[in-house]
């Protein structure tokens, strides 16, 4: 679990919200909140619910301690009404939706928040920075498990990102399929497999390469990975099996022309009787690096900056909308950011073979249920307390399955509508 205390993981306007409501008697308005996004990345046909185990632990966790409520009273972002508000703060309401490794598209409504307007408002910041960032990173993570067929991969972006992000990251990785993190932190938190090899720091530390990979070799046994491209790939790769023998597990290729390394490495590697020692390759690798590498004999890709960065959509694009007031729903009118109003329930439509073919929102009422719907909304949250969910693991197949049933048309990477169109129809 994070070290973050999350209530003040949040903007002053949703504390100008709550002073004003305790204020005018509107702050204990019955309220339903819904996340959504408007559309989906440029490119994308799919997003992916991440972070939502994640979410419920902090808002279980969003208390205002009483140095935080000093400091809001000091700099005047609360009056004295509002800091007693905030002092006694738990959440009482309740939290629906997706299931962590569902499939989302324009207009799902992946999270449902109900409560008082003040107890909803104020955890408006911290849904959104926690959904946009996971969901981001979990949706460019599927499409690189797809573009690698099977093959594995390990999430290895921790420097390129805020510390707390990396961890995040990871988690939405292996969510989406990724079999390991270099992020040992990941890796404690989450129990998600660690792996990692050695940087050419390793190597340029020694007077040799066979010395470096002696010493690594000493150290782990052959099972382990020699990263071979410090100098020449080719001459890396023969001192590699020099040191190791042919059992050495695996070899890194960083750099260079991949699909042609690859090719090359493979055919040194069998000729030096290696013929069971891996190749893994990485260097600023993408979904469609990865597609590209398709046809070459590679067995492991490591990804890093393009997974902790979304694969260039670093946030999902979602909002937090009022959809209803005590009952009534509620309209948002602005050009080109309109809501529809109410609270929503959604199923997801599928053949007998099980391929989705629609997901249908009602707003204020309940589907025509088909033979083969899917609710697509479960309880989280009921009146404050958090209800137990599944486990990562559990979610990760999740997605496998969502992945397995949509058309392939949807799997690819090239752009085109949504995977599942979304139809919302008026309520029954």
């Amino acid at each position: 679990m994070s070290t973050l205390r999350p209530a003040l993981l949040t903007d002053q306007y949703e504390l100008t919200m709550v002073s004003a409501a305790l204020s005018d008697g509107t702050a204990d308005r019955r309220c339903v909140f819904e996340v959504f996004s408007r559309r989906l990345p440029a490119g994308r046909r799919y997003g992916v619910v991440a972070g939502t185990g994640r979410l419920i632990e902090m808002i279980r966790d969003f208390r205002f301690d009483p140095a935080e409520i000093d400091y809001l009273r000091r700099t005047g972002v609360v009056d004295e009404r509002a800091a007693q508000w905030l002092a006694d703060y738990r959440f009482t309401g309740d939290v629906d939706g997706y299931a962590e490794g569902e499939l989302f598209f324009p207009g799902s409504p992946i999270l449902t928040v109900s409560g008082t307007f003040a107890e909803c408002v104020v955890l408006e910041t911290l849904v959104l920075s926690v959904l946009n960032h996971d969901c981001a990173i979990a949706a460019a993570a599927a499409r690189m498990v797809t573009a690698a067929r099977g093959r594995a991969l390990i999430e290895m972006g921790s420097r390129r990102a805020h510390e707390e992000a990396a961890v995040a990251a990871a988690r939405s990785a292996y969510l989406a399929g990724f079999r390991f993190t270099s992020n040992l932190a990941a890796g404690q938190r989450y129990g998600i497999p660690t792996a990692g090899t050695a940087a050419h720091a390793f190597t340029l530390l020694h007077d040799d390469e066979r010395a470096a990979f002696a010493s690594q070799v000493a150290t782990l046994g052959k099972d382990t990975t020699l990263l071979v491209d410090t100098y020449d790939i080719a001459q890396g790769i023969r001192n590699a099996i020099a040191v190791a023998g042919p059992e050495l597990r695996a070899v890194r290729i960083d750099s260079g022309d991949l699909a042609v390394i690859a090719q090359q490495s493979r055919e040194l590697l069998d000729s030096l009787g290696a013929t069971e020692t891996k190749i893994i390759v990485s260097g600023d690798l993408d979904e469609y690096a990865i597609a590209a590498l398709a046809a070459e004999p590679v067995d492991m890709y490591g990804a890093g900056t393009a997974v902790v960065t979304g694969s260039g959509a670093p946030t999902a694009g979602l909002v937090y909308k009022l959809v209803e007031v005590e009952g009534r729903p509620v309209v948002k009118r602005s050009e080109h950011k309109a809501t529809i109003g109410g609270r929503k329930v959604a199923v997801r439509r599928h053949k007998p073979t099980g391929t989705a073919t629609e997901e249908v929102v009602v707003p204020q009422g309940v589907p025509d249920r088909q033979p083969n719907d899917r609710l697509l909304q479960h309880s989280y949250v009921v009146s404050g307390e958090p209800v137990p969910l599944p486990t990562l693991d559990e979610s990760r197949e999740h997605l496998r399955q969502c992945l397995i049933s949509i058309p392939w048309e949807g799997l690819k990477l090239s752009g085109g509508d949504p995977a599942v169109p979304l139809t919302v129809v008026p309520a029954t």
